[in-house]
């Protein structure tokens, strides 16, 4: 078939819709007023609506949502698209169920070069993430770093949740990392587009708190000059995180259960009742039960907070993933800071192993950041890390007996290192002869 006679079959509309509804891909397409004119079978399919439901529509009323997720530059007005663009969000289907898509955004131009409006290819990966994290090939969700079980279970729990707006607890040590995972659980739900608000309710003095959150009406106050939107405002149709939620005082407390219940709010000084649609992800390093058993807690608003509840665990309880943090950490610092890649020597990973990190992953950070400053050759000794560590090796060195190996510790290096069981030694921190002697005594694991 000749190139003019190909061409010629192409233009035909219902050849083409053809071939585009055979496509393993589903294809979304609308013009510069966001009115959908072409919805491919497999669109159908991925979304669960019809194409006679969308087709004509606007695609933010036929979806109830921008279906470009954060990335939609037509929100407002027409607008000059982006250059294609590759990402990854989530949708909800007709039925309301949560799937993960790849999408890519093209720009489409007319005969006079102007836009003419956006073509969306996108695939379900939905299946492809869960199976990833069956097998243990995933290492990070998001910002979040990981590879132990107990982390590709909280990854699975910020998927199982993003998709319905019911409050998430989080608990945890400090510096295991709740911000990072309200933020996942953010960018995983259909409120991505909108606002994610954090709050410090400790850092916040007890006299500003409650115009932080719900804003206040000039003249409210001594030095409230103007009328201030609170937090809860600015996340209209987003999320607000509220970090180390149990700081609140027991007045403020109130003021949040009410706010919880009813959606409604007053700011500070006005009469005007005012109501936002945000979504509350909680945290805090303290043991909100116990706090409430203490009367320093109201049961009520713990009930309110805690229906989802997700606990990250410290790093201590996780230290496969030490490794992989360490490696994360270097890359980051030496991409932006234009310097070669360093990398560890078997005696500082083995103390990095050892330590219990009361700090747990900032503290990890903190470290990896110190010895990289300090470094002055391309490894890391013991001698380049901070203090605490070192003073931490030697008790341990006097207590005497190395750390005793787990089970799924050495699983885990020995996948990482394809069964080479001199790498997984080192990986771990330990000698040669310690895992040999451990695979012995496991003789189902050798």
């Amino acid at each position: 078939m000749t190139a003019f006679a190909l061409e010629s079959l192409m233009c035909h509309r219902d050849n083409l819709e053809h071939v585009l509804d055979s496509l393993k891909e589903g294809i979304i397409a609308h013009d510069p007023q966001r009115r959908i004119f072409f919805f491919n079978r497999e669109a159908e399919r991925i979304t669960g609506y019809a194409r006679e439901e969308v087709l004509g529509r606007d695609c933010h009323a036929a979806f109830g949502a921008p279906f470009c997720g954060a990335h939609c530059t037509f929100c407002d007005v027409p607008a000059e698209a982006p250059q294609p663009d590759d990402y990854t969000l989530n949708i909800s289907t007709k039925s309301g169920e949560p799937r993960r898509i790849e999408m890519r955004l093209t720009r489409m131009r007319d005969g006079n070069g102007g836009l003419a409006g956006i073509l969306a290819s996108f695939r379900d990966v939905s299946d492809l993430i869960s199976l990833k994290m069956r097998a243990g090939a995933l290492t990070s969700f998001g910002s979040i770093i990981g590879q132990d079980n107990k982390m590709l279970n909280v990854f699975k729990q910020i998927q199982d949740v993003a998709g319905y707006d019911f409050p998430v607890h989080l608990s945890g040590e400090t510096g295991t990392g709740k911000e990072l995972v309200a933020n996942a659980i953010h960018a995983e739900s259909r409120r991505a587009g909108a606002s994610f608000v954090p709050i410090n309710c400790g850092a916040l003095p007890e006299g500003l708190i409650e115009s932080e959150l719900f804003g206040h009406v000039k003249g409210a106050f001594s030095g409230a000059i103007r009328d201030k939107k609170g937090r809860f405002e600015l996340a209209d149709g987003g999320t607000v995180f509220l970090d180390e939620v149990a700081e609140l005082s027991n007045n403020m407390q109130v003021k949040l259960l009410r706010f919880l219940q009813e959606g409604r709010f007053e700011r500070v000084g006005g009469e005007q009742t005012l109501s936002v649609n945000v979504r509350i992800i909680s945290a805090t390093n303290r043991n909100l039960k116990r706090e409430v058993e203490r009367n320093s807690f109201r049961e009520d608003l713990f009930y309110r907070l805690n229906v989802i509840p997700i606990h990250l665990p410290p790093l201590r309880e996780r230290k496969t993933d030490i490794a992989l943090l360490i490696d994360h950490f270097l890359k980051d610092a030496a991409g932006r800071y234009g310097r070669d890649l360093l990398t560890l020597s078997s005696r500082a990973l083995s103390l990095m192993l050892d330590y219990r990190w009361p700090g747990n992953v900032r503290e990890l950070q903190n470290a990896i950041q110190f010895a990289f400053v300090k470094c002055d050759g391309k490894v890391i000794e013991p001698e380049d890390l901070p203090l605490e560590l070192r003073q931490a090796a030697d008790v341990c060195a006097r207590r005497g007996p190395a750390r005793k190996l787990m089970p799924e510790a050495v699983a885990k290096a020995l996948v990482r290192t394809g069964g080479n069981k001199a790498k997984a030694a080192k990986l771990m921190g330990v000698g040669r002869a310690t895992l040999y002697r451990f695979l012995n005594d496991h003789p189902e694991m050798a």
